[in-house]
């Protein structure tokens, strides 16, 4: 097989360390679903503060989003939190990544993950036999291209179990751009996956359901495994999450916020998918229990299930002005480089509350 060797571009939104500790990035998820929104909720979440935009891959397409948000916005980046790989060709990813790269002005960030079997084969109609290594050259794959059009559009030959490229001609190649080729970041929870994206990609996608114990004892071994195998440095990889924030000044009570999490968490450890996470904590049983009633369709009930216990692992909770600095000690040490709140933000809702997170973040370096 051919392999490609992965350039690591010094893009300017990356989270780079030079002897000094960086400030920690706070971005946020898009959740609107209507495209004629974009333009202006993409302007208000620049100009409010946001240093990031992501979305996700679920009734929507993922990538016409960013294509307005880089209209209408200049300096954040617009990622993808994230797209499904096995949904596309590699060459329709590198296309797509290609011309939001061109058009934001160096700000895209690929995001990519494999979903589930079932979503992969019955929904998309698409292979699903190999997960890992499948995404590995859907990757590889995607570089092959980037290389062969900055070639002008020659030379392109890769050859795995699961692609082989091996015609490009200078009318179908995208002509070369002023910036460096899309960083590359994957979804990752389990052990592979996680050596794969440090082996492989610019950064990673942790799930929103992790702990800081989850993040120290089991997924940063496993990233610095895949980066010390392919001889990388932490300093040019990025660990980015949604965290489950729980404030408890704003508008809504706080027991409507912390309901709603409670909620979420039993049906993350409901699923075997994320089994690694609940049985490092010993919550083993309760996982178990939580699955019988998912399949009895009890969701209301397993919330509550989640003790405080299992709150504070999983959650944070704090006026909107304590926030930044919990979630900095949290995560301090670079367990993360750039988080955002399980929440969505809508211009005009919480207004207060968002200011001060965002000051918070604003303010100072991470904490060593």
């Amino acid at each position: 097989m051919v392999r490609i060797g992965l350039w690591l571009p010094r893009h300017r939104h990356s989270t780079r360390y030079s002897g000094i500790l960086a400030r920690m990035k706070f971005d946020t998820y898009l959740i609107t679903s209507d495209l004629q929104q974009m333009p202006a909720l993409a302007a208000a979440i620049e100009a409010v503060g946001f240093d990031g935009i992501w979305t996700a891959e679920t009734s929507h397409n993922p990538f016409l989003p960013l294509t307005l948000a880089a209209e209408h916005t200049q300096r954040i980046s617009l990622g993808t939190a994230i797209a499904v790989a096995f949904a596309r060709s590699p060459t329709t990813l590198a296309h797509i990544a290609w011309d939001l790269q061109r058009y934001s002005a160096g700000r895209f960030l690929l995001g990519l993950g494999t979903q589930v079997k079932a979503h992969v084969v019955l929904r998309y109609g698409m292979r699903w036999e190999k997960p890992v290594r499948q995404l590995r050259e859907s990757i590889e794959a995607i570089h092959a291209v980037w290389a062969s059009w900055r070639k002008g559009g020659t030379s392109l030959n890769y050859r795995g179990e699961f692609y082989t490229l091996r015609l490009m001609t200078p009318f179908f190649a995208e002509p070369p751009i002023d910036y460096p080729d899309p960083p590359v970041y994957i979804s990752a929870v389990n052990e592979q996956m996680l050596r794969l994206a440090g082996s492989v990609c610019e950064g990673v996608h942790i799930h929103p359901f992790h702990s800081p114990r989850y993040l120290r004892e089991y997924a940063w071994p496993h990233l610095r495994d895949g980066l010390r195998s392919a001889g990388r440095s932490r300093m040019n990889f990025t660990a980015v999450a949604a965290v489950f924030a729980i404030p408890t000044d704003g508008a809504k009570p706080a027991s409507v916020y912390e309901r709603s999490v409670r909620e979420q968490l039993a049906f993350y450890m409901s699923t075997p998918a994320y089994r690694a996470i609940v049985d490092l904590h010993g919550w083993t049983a309760t996982a178990e229990r939580l699955s019988t009633m998912a399949r009895q369709g009890e969701w209301q009930a397993m919330g509550d299930l989640i003790d405080d216990e299992m709150l504070d692992a999983f959650a944070v909770t704090g006026t909107w002005t304590a926030l930044p600095g919990i979630v900095k000690q949290r995560y301090a040490g670079r367990l993360l480089d750039r988080i955002a709140y399980y929440l969505p933000y809508a211009p005009g809702e919480e207004d207060a509350g968002w200011a001060a997170t965002l000051a918070g973040f604003k303010e100072g370096k991470s904490p060593p």
